[in-house]
């Protein structure tokens, strides 16, 4: 993996992890039933699919802050912490506000 530990390298990763579990969510359930953009379209309009979503593609995140905590990389490990947490706020908000 990486060998140097740095806050931006968390961000990063943390921000890039709950996006490719979704695209791998997407493939596994939904794949040959719908498109990409129907999938997005349908997250969008249902709550309730965007935050169940939201927890699974999250996963990822926890799987990186362990390694990242089992390797002794802090900075990294809190920087997907972070990252984490830009999520949740932002999935809270579509949530309650669209």
């Amino acid at each position: 993996m990486f060998k140097k530990d740095t806050l931006q390298i968390g961000i990063v990763l943390g921000l890039i992890t709950p996006l490719i579990a979704m695209l791998i969510y997407y493939a596994i359930t939904l794949g040959d039933k719908i498109t990409l953009k129907e999938f997005f379209y349908y997250m969008r309009t249902n709550k309730s699919l965007l935050t169940g979503v939201s927890s699974i593609s999250l996963i990822g995140n926890a799987i990186l802050f362990t390694i990242f905590i089992n390797r002794h990389m802090d900075k990294c490990a809190k920087g997907v912490f972070v990252s984490t947490l830009i999520y949740g706020i932002m999935v809270l908000l579509a949530k309650l506000l669209v």
